[in-house]
This record gives C-alpha cells, sequence and structure tokens, in this order.
C-alpha cells in the first residue's frame, strides 16, 4: 500500500507540473498579444528562454538554498520513492520560473535578450528561493517567531506572495530601471497609446494560464491524500469574482476582462485552502477592481512604462492575497482558521522587501556593468531584431 501511495503521490505532483507548464505558454500568449507586432517573436522566445535558464538556476542552486536538498547523486538515488523528490522539484520548479516570466510582461518591447537571462538566472537561483525558503522550508526561524508572537505562521498556500507578489515587485524595479518606452510618454505631457496587438492571442494566454491555475492551486497539496476541493471551488470562485468586477471597473474593455480572472486567482492562492467560497468570491472581486484602478493610474498618472500592468498584477493583487488569508481565512469570516492577519502583513511585507531589494540590486548592478535596454534605434525596429539579428523588413518599420 505504501507503494502504491507514493506512486500515486508522484503522478498527482506530475500532473501538477505538467499544468503549470503549460502556463508558461498562457505567460506567452498573454505577452504576444499585448505587445506590438513587432515585438512577438521576442515574447515568445524570451518565455521559453527564460524557462530553461530557471531550470538550470534552480536545479544546481535555487532548490538547494530554498530546501537544503541536491541532486548531485546518483541516478539510483535519485530514483527512490518513485523518483517523487525529483517531480516536487519539477513542480516546485514551475513555480520558481514564473518570476522572470512574470518579469518578462513589466519589462517588455525595450529590454535587452542577454542581460534578461542572466537576470533570470540570478533571481530564481538567489532571490526567489531565498523567500521561497523562509516561507515554505521554514528557514532562519522566522515562521518560528511568527507562531510564537501571533499564534499562527504566515500562510501561504499557493504562491500568492511567495511566487506572484515577488515576481511581481521584482518587475516593478526592472521597469522603474529601465524607464518608459520611447514616445510613450512625451515632453508636452501627451501619452502614445499602445494597444494590444492581438485581443484573440491575449485571450488565449489567459485561458491557458486560468485552466493551468487549477493545477497551481490544486496540486500545491503535493499529495493525494491532502488534495482539497474546498482548494478548487475558492480558485473558481475568484476567476468569477475578479473576472465580472474587472467587467464593471474596466468598463467593458476586453484587456481588463482577460486580466480580471488572473488578478482573481492571483489573490486567491494564499487562502484557497481555508477560505469560505464566498470569501473566495469578496478576494477575487477586490482582486480584479484593484487591477483595473491600479494599471490605470500607474500608466496615466504615474507614467510608469509597466507593459502588462505586472505590477498591478501579480505585485498589488498577490499581497491583497497574502492578507486576504488572513482576514477570510478565519473562523468569524467562515473560513477554516489558524491563521493570523498580523502575521500575514509582516509575512507579505517581508516577501515585498526581499523582492524590492534583489530586484534594485540585480537589474541595477546589470544596468551599470552591460546596460538592460535596447538603443533607441534597436527600439524602434523592434525587439524581435534583438533574436534575428537582420534588418527589418517594410512590415516590420510599419507594426
Amino acid at each position: 500500500m505504501e507503494t502504491l501511495k507514493v506512486g500515486t503521490d508522484s503522478l498527482f505532483i506530475l500532473l501538477g507540473a505538467i499544468m503549470v507548464l503549460a502556463m508558461h505558454s498562457g505567460f506567452a500568449f498573454l505577452e504576444l498579444g499585448t505587445v506590438r507586432q513587432k515585438n512577438q517573436v521576442n515574447a515568445l522566445v524570451k518565455i521559453l528562454v527564460d524557462f530553461c535558464v530557471s531550470t538550470v538556476a534552480y536545479f544546481f542552486i535555487g532548490y538547494g538554498i530554498a530546501y537544503g536538498m541536491h541532486f548531485m547523486t546518483g541516478a539510483e538515488t535519485l530514483a527512490q520513492k518513485n523518483g517523487y523528490d525529483l517531480v516536487k522539484f519539477f513542480f516546485l520548479l514551475t513555480f520558481a520560473a514564473a518570476i522572470p516570466a512574470i518579469v518578462s510582461g513589466g519589462i517588455a518591447e525595450r529590454a535587452k535578450f542577454y542581460p534578461q537571462l542572466i537576470a533570470t538566472f540570478m533571481l530564481v537561483a538567489l532571490v526567489y528561493p531565498f523567500f521561497e525558503g523562509i516561507a515554505w522550508n521554514k528557514n532562519f526561524g522566522v515562521q518560528a517567531w511568527l507562531s510564537g508572537q501571533f499564534g499562527a505562521e504566515f500562510h501561504d498556500f499557493a504562491g500568492s506572495v511567495v511566487v506572484h507578489a515577488v515576481g511581481g515587485w521584482v518587475g516593478l524595479a526592472a521597469v522603474l530601471l529601465l524607464g518608459a518606452r520611447h514616445g510613450r510618454y512625451r515632453k508636452d505631457g501627451a501619452m502614445a497609446a499602445h494597444p494590444p496587438s492581438s485581443i484573440p492571442f491575449l485571450a488565449l494566454g489567459a485561458w491557458v494560464l486560468t485552466v493551468g491555475w487549477f493545477g497551481f492551486n490544486v496540486m500545491s497539496a503535493q499529495s493525494i491524500d491532502k488534495i482539497s476541493g474546498l482548494v478548487a471551488i475558492n480558485s473558481l470562485m475568484a476567476m468569477v469574482g475578479g473576472t465580472l468586477v474587472a467587467l464593471v471597473v474596466g468598463k467593458n474593455d476586453p484587456g481588463f476582462v482577460h486580466n480580471g480572472p488572473l488578478a482573481g486567482l492571483v489573490a486567491v492562492c494564499a487562502g484557497s485552502d481555508i477560505m469560505h467560497p464566498v470569501g473566495a468570491l469578496v478576494t477575487g472581486g477586490v482582486a480584479g477592481g484593484l487591477f483595473v484602478y491600479m494599471f490605470t493610474l500607474t500608466q496615466n498618472k504615474w507614467k510608469i512604462d509597466d507593459v502588462l500592468g505586472v505590477w498591478p498584477l501579480h505585485g498589488l493583487c498577490g499581497a491583497w492575497g497574502g492578507i486576504a488569508a488572513g482576514i477570510f481565512g478565519a473562523k468569524a469570516l467562515g473560513g477554516l482558521g489558524g491563521v493570523s492577519l498580523s502575521a500575514q502583513v509582516i509575512g507579505t511585507l517581508l516577501g515585498i522587501g526581499i523582492a524590492l531589494v534583489g530586484g534594485f540590486v540585480i537589474y541595477g548592478a546589470l544596468k551599470a556593468m552591460i546596460g538592460i535596454r535596447l538603443d533607441q534605434e534597436e527600439e524602434f525596429m523592434g525587439a524581435d531584431l534583438a533574436i534575428h539579428k537582420i534588418s527589418a523588413t517594410p512590415e516590420r518599420e510599419s507594426a
């Protein structure tokens, strides 16, 4: 029976890893549909290569920092327990690789290709696993301290803060250091519109991410005996809440509508295992409205050129999710309890702080040493040139 359970757990978490791996194609199509046509190939290649660099960084360095484990041993040892430890690495890798995939959307259309790969390696090898280990492996005694002070550890079941907030706040640092796209904000105060190049591709990306998210959340149980239908239904309700509120607040804008479910799902990750479905609906709804409002504010008022809105979507909605778990996870509001709002706030702020410091240090160092931005001519002709290394065709020039 034990052998059967281990084999079942290995299959369970492998299927989760495959579903989250598929989400990376969703990141790709979401970015593909948002950027201008002359930058579409760059977006596709960047997401794929970022994932491969992330795999190397996490296999050799990051996973060990987070969990104190390494794979520099014989294949016979690695294959024990039906290779469960290996598929668990695969599953957690797909989470780690989401960090550069998130950042990619914010820095789109003007970031150099190879410096971004270096940043990807550093983020996945060092910054992300540092906080991952604190939150999910109880490194450095932070969780024990929170439990002693507030009666509960920082709770983040599927990564509202560990994955999404960290990725979004790293993305903010990168976007601020890069600066806006040329011509986006003019000296006279006018703003050049860069509407999505393909709503169908954007919608496809949103749908792929939404479907894969049920693997992201449900399979975070990491073993079949811990699976919970509550996580699935809460994910559904948050998705619905985010979509409907984004529809209303965004005044039927298709870009906002298709980011609405993602905002809701980002926010519900942390507390999806402890909230009541009504609490999940409210959490998702708040996230949908938060994304629309803050995306508009950052783009139009603050003039922060975050192309896909990764800071509002992942950074702010992820932070809201960490705090919402402490609110709607409480028994007084229908949750299962065992969570502290104070611990949630502190854990969320810690994740934001680590992300900001890591993002500014890595991208700041790269900017000073080798540069992180395309020159003005390359940006005008299109980031695809960084991949193709050929002269732009007339079609690209007019895109």
